[in-house]
């Protein structure tokens, strides 16, 4: 009969020692957790080009005419800043602008509202483009 004590007060004793540990470790866990979030940046697209005057966008033909000819692959990039703006547009389209600073999401919307407004039927395409060539991304 005292053995059969002793085991169990053991077997208890064994039982509050786990919880304990299983306590301290669901501890440090969340702890682990927590930091990392404090600690992560999402990632951003680079801010080089927020300095981007947009508004010429909406007053020159030919500029715009250039942008939307990059980005449909129907004539060249003639500059850095257009070849990177090209570059990121359908996924900046697809996310919704998730990377994008604050005032990349203004152009965004400005540009994406100026095309829906004044241009619809390039709109669509400029769409279709972007379904495109989201697809294709994701079978790669």
């Amino acid at each position: 009969m005292l053995h059969s004590g002793i085991c169990s007060l053991l077997s208890l004793k064994a039982v509050e020692t786990m919880a304990r540990l299983s306590h301290i470790a669901l501890s440090i866990a969340v702890n682990v957790l927590v930091l990392m979030c404090i600690f992560a940046q999402e990632e951003r697209y680079s801010d080089e080009i927020d300095h981007f005057d947009y508004h010429i966008f909406f007053k020159n033909n030919t500029i715009r005419d250039a942008y939307y000819d990059c980005y449909m692959e129907i004539g060249p990039c003639q500059t850095d800043i257009m070849t990177y703006i090209t570059g990121i547009f359908s996924e900046v389209y697809q996310s919704n602008c998730k990377k994008c600073t604050e005032k990349q999401k203004e152009m965004f919307l400005a540009v994406t509202d100026w095309f829906r407004k004044n241009e619809p039927n390039k709109w669509q395409l400029v769409v279709a483009k972007t379904i495109k060539d989201m697809k294709k991304k994701a079978t790669q």
